[in-house]
């Protein structure tokens, strides 16, 4: 039955006995068969090698098709479960789903469905069989990922208050290049919410003609404006995630234009710009990211309370300004959760040199009173921005409606000497991480370290490709990447002890197994003339300090197609609730360097047991298919 439904499929196209390189491509299509074009470019090659003729039989396409698709790592799989080698019954699969994917007791139906789905020949599909060709197509398919099936919808309880939830976030939305050079744009916007991000940055600055502007201050960057960002907001809050959008806003208007942004945020948002609280009663704790589905809320300074606010509620108050304190020492300010200038004024050499040897006495720093206009900060409800003194200070004064930024450096220094007080700040406090102001090239910092300390928003550069930005989006694939992630409980609980360097009575530790088995259609190395590459893989374990680990494969030499590794690597994780798995694939260019193909990172308790392959993407974050690892996992 094969052999028919492979010629079936095939002989319109050999009318002619012959076909070409594009003719080749459009069969493997028709066949639904996921191909990288090198890669077949090169099988076809190889395959006329050194005839005259630009074009292959019907046997030589058999081959072609062998080559991509009958990997022998599967069929030795497939052979164990099937007794003839031709095919598995509903039976043999339900075994094989089992013992070595770990399936439920539910696993006879899943069976028949997966050869309803899977099988192309329809009569082993009516006698409720899968050939190898199902099988194949089943191993490949994403029921075999090895992202955890029941993670990729939303399935956490989304009945805790915000600050219970690592929080999707992002720092200078607006740019999609460098900090100092380089154009604002409203694409770094749709791009970040449809990334699921739920926390953007707004930049924003007096414009001309009273329109306020959105770019990065003092430096040369594109201006968009106010009101477009909005408009974006408005379309594309909503097509990635249900749960609330906050809008962070970096503000430096005077209190026209202020009022300007209030305008635009009530007239472009309407119904879903939250407005008043919940219920009118006295706020004594956050809302749930449930009871905020569909509705923007803007983080910006306030002026006095929520309650007096919505007293004003039905009043005019244009014109109308309150006053809220900042400090003036710009390195203050950075600490602050305002960006310090880009550049500082040189000093003469001669203090540079005197310098080096005694440190500066650091400057008390002046308060200094911004005016705010109230139709803003009236808008402010659940996400008022105050500024961060100490853990103590707001342990005593904080609300649970106040929220911090705080400077990466600053919070760095936190995690190390105070990481106790940290844990217990972010348990009661949504608290925002931002990058250095000498960060100009937009890179970022490693986020792992904030998230082990429960810091719900920790805004990353989200145009800017590289192993941050891997992280970020490993971890919200998370609960459907809705943006939101409950926290661990020993994160959300106001009495933990918990902290990074010390687990102790939260260790809950997990041992890992993964066999690395091969790799099908790598991309190739930039350096190959044709579809080779000398690929090696990269297995980290990011999370707490004591769960850090990176094992490496060996390299095998110039084969991207089909490499094949059969190593076993074993890991002992303490934290698992905190830890992320990256696999990292590369190509070997020389006994120094190596060069990025492409990688997949995702939560260590996302990960799905069994025999699963695992998609790769490109540094952008784009999907490599059909570029994939293929691999088993073991844990208890």
């Amino acid at each position: 039955s094969l052999h028919t439904w492979f010629l079936s499929i095939i002989q319109d196209e050999f009318r002619d006995g012959k076909i070409d390189l594009d003719s080749t491509m459009k069969l493997l299509t028709k066949m639904q068969i996921p191909f990288d074009y090198v890669h077949v470019k090169h099988v076809f090659k190889k395959t006329i090698d050194k005839r005259k003729e630009r074009r292959i039989n019907m046997e030589d396409f058999r081959a072609i098709y062998r080559t991509i698709v009958h990997r022998p790592e599967l069929y030795e799989l497939f052979s164990a479960y099937s007794p003839n080698g031709k095919s598995l019954a509903d039976t043999e699969l339900t075994e094989f789903l089992r013992r070595e994917q770990y399936g439920s007791e539910t696993c006879e139906t899943i069976a028949l469905e997966m050869i309803l789905k899977y099988e192309p020949i329809e009569e082993v599909r009516k006698r409720r069989q899968m050939s190898f060709e199902g099988f194949v197509r089943y191993m490949s398919s994403e029921d075999c990922s090895v992202f955890k099936k029941d993670q990729r919808t939303v399935y956490q309880d989304m009945n805790h208050p915000l600050c219970d939830y690592f929080i999707s976030s992002s720092h200078n939305t607006y740019l999609i290049s460098g900090q100092l050079v380089g154009p604002s744009d409203l694409w770094g916007y749709t791009s970040a919410l449809l990334k699921g991000c739920r926390c953007l940055e707004i930049d924003c600055w007096d414009g001309s003609n009273n329109e306020p502007v959105v770019y990065h201050g003092h430096t040369l960057t594109s201006k968009i404006l106010f009101h477009s960002v909005i408009q974006v907001v408005d379309k594309y809050a909503f097509v990635a995630s249900d749960y609330p959008v906050i809008l962070s806003l970096e503000n430096h208007c005077n209190p026209e234009q202020q009022e300007k942004m209030a305008d635009y945020l009530q007239s472009i948002l309407g119904d879903r710009l939250l407005t008043s609280t919940l219920d009118d009663t006295v706020v004594t704790e956050l809302p749930s990211p449930e009871a905020l589905k569909f509705r923007i809320l803007v983080k910006n300074k306030k002026v006095g309370t929520i309650e007096e606010g919505m007293l004003r509620r039905n009043t005019d108050r244009r014109g109308e300004t309150g006053e809220v304190s900042e400090s003036e020492n710009p390195s203050e300010e950075e600490e602050a959760g305002e960006k310090a200038p880009l550049y500082q004024k040189t000093e003469s050499l001669k203090r540079k040199r005197d310098s080096r040897h005694s440190t500066p006495p650091r400057k008390k720093s002046k308060m200094k009173k911004k005016k705010i206009a109230l139709t803003l900060s009236d808008l402010v409800i659940y996400t008022q921005a105050v500024k961060f003194v100490n853990f103590e200070h707001s342990q005593a004064n904080q609300k649970c409606y106040e929220n911090n930024s705080i400077g990466e450096v600053r919070a760095r220094k936190f995690t190390k000497q105070s990481a106790k007080e940290f844990v217990s700040h972010t348990s009661r406090f949504i608290t925002r991480i931002y990058p250095k102001a000498s960060r100009t090239s937009s890179s970022n910092y490693n986020p792992q370290e904030f998230w082990n300390v429960g810091c719900q928003m920790v805004a990353l550069n989200f145009q800017t490709e590289g192993l941050p930005m891997d992280l970020q989006n490993g971890k919200f694939l998370d609960n459907g990447g809705c943006g939101y992630i409950l926290k661990p409980e020993f994160l959300r609980n106001q009495n933990s002890t918990f902290t990074p360097y010390n687990v102790g009575i939260y260790s809950q530790p997990m041992s890992l197994s993964i066999k690395l088995i091969s790799g099908h259609q790598l991309p190739p190395s930039n350096l190959s003339k044709t579809n080779k590459a000398d690929p090696l893989v990269q297995i980290e374990i990011y999370g707490v300090p004591e769960d850090q680990a990176k094992r490496k494969s060996s390299v095998i030499k110039s084969n991207a197609l089909n490499p094949r590794w059969d190593e076993t690597f074993s890991f002992t994780v303490q934290v698992p609730e905190l830890a992320l798995i990256r696999f990292c694939v590369e190509d070997e260019i020389s006994v120094v360097a190596n060069e990025f193909l492409g990688q997949y990172t995702l939560p260590l308790l996302s990960l799905s047991r069994g025999y699963r392959n695992i998609p790769l993407l490109s540094k952008d974050g784009s999907n490599l298919e059909p570029a994939s690892l293929f691999v088993h996992v073991w844990y208890y």
